[in-house]
């Protein structure tokens, strides 16, 4: 279908007045349509609206893709749409772990999923490099108050990237010492390392995370 036709049927079947030149701003990404915009748009193309999506990252967008109203998501969660909707849009989740446990499975977020959207990435991101540059142990229990993640296996992550951290700095001081001409024993690698901290983290702690 053409930009025209879309916009054609947003008009004939929503009441929608969009101009073919939105649509094509939606297509390169220029622009990003209301929730009811994305919703109509899927009807017109016989499609559901998270198949409109790439990949969810945002609670808004998790919850589109599933095609859930604020009403219906927070009725599960069991809180008031006006609480949910301001945590949805201030991007800072602040439920309790029995409501994160239902937004976890109402929207299908894997641990991972579920850290990005309710915006504690860099937080994490934080803890996780103070564990491996310092005793581990002290980081178990916050690290285990973001993610949503066996307390075990959270430590068995945090001991397993400290030691590989540990392991590495000690190497690239081996080759500095001996005055060897090493790339990466300038610290690159060991601030390449903790750039990555997040994702070699989710590795770490399993692949259902």
């Amino acid at each position: 279908m053409a930009p025209g036709h879309v916009a054609y049927g947003l008009g004939a079947q929503y009441g929608l007045r969009i101009t073919a030149e939105t649509v094509t701003a939606w297509e390169r990404g220029l622009a990003l349509p209301t929730e009811y915009e994305l919703t109509a748009l899927a009807g017109v193309l016989w499609c559901a609206p998270g198949e409109l999506l790439t990949a969810a990252r945002s609670l808004r967008e998790h919850r589109v893709s599933r095609a859930l109203s604020p009403d219906e998501l927070a009725a599960r969660l069991g809180m008031a749409a006006s609480a949910y909707l301001r945590m949805e849009e201030s991007g800072r989740w602040r439920g309790n772990e029995r409501q994160s446990a239902a937004l976890s499975e109402a929207l299908g977020l894997t641990p991972a999923d579920f850290v990005t959207a309710t915006g504690r990435g860099e937080e994490l991101a934080e803890l996780l490099r103070g564990a491996v540059t310092t005793r581990w142990q002290a980081y178990s229990r916050p690290v285990a108050k973001l993610v949503p993640v066996d307390r075990r296996r959270i430590q068995e992550a945090l001991e397993r990237l400290h030691g590989d951290y540990q392991a590495l700095m000690v190497s690239t001081l081996s080759w500095s010492s001996a005055g060897t001409d090493r790339p990466g024993n300038t610290g690159e690698e060991g601030r390449a390392f903790l750039t990555g901290i997040v994702p070699r983290f989710w590795e770490a702690a399993g692949p259902s995370a």
